[in-house]
């Protein structure tokens, strides 16, 4: 009981004047009663909000559990059609590669007919010289002493 409580009972209850009995008023009990129905009714509601919290819970997890699933299915499915996007996807670049290639290919076989064709032109001179190379030195190790 609170000071305040304790002084409220020792106020006069009636009007100035001609004495009257009466008895203090209980403001607590006055508190109470006037709370009492309110309060129940606040439980009744936390109790509702606590249910409806686990309901949401329970249906978030629900969800999380549903999109995970979901997630791992689209990443298998991504998995399984990789090879194929990435055969797709260099498609193009090995066409190019492969165009290249038979560019420098006929550019190398162009050049290779061009030193044979050189190569003919030369050999009868280069062998010529060749020849007369080593005759020249057959005859010279032939004169030695």
């Amino acid at each position: 009981m609170s000071l305040r409580d304790f002084l409220e009972r020792f106020r006069p209850v009636g009007t100035p004047g001609a004495s009257a009995t009466g008895v203090p008023a209980d403001r607590a009990a006055e508190r109470a009663a006037e709370l009492e129905p309110t309060l129940a009714q606040l439980t009744g509601i936390q109790q509702e909000a606590a249910d409806i919290r686990a309901a949401a819970e329970v249906a978030a997890e629900t969800v999380r559990r549903d999109t995970a699933r979901q997630a791992e299915r689209l990443v298998a499915a991504a998995r399984e059609r990789a090879p194929e996007t990435r055969r797709q996807a260099a498609e193009p670049l090995l066409r190019e590669a492969r165009q290249e290639a038979r560019t420098v290919r006929a550019a190398g076989d162009r050049a290779a007919s061009a030193v044979r064709e050189r190569a003919a032109e030369r050999m009868p001179d280069l062998v010529e010289r060749a020849v007369a190379d080593a005759l020249r030195l057959a005859f010279r190790v032939g004169e030695a002493p």
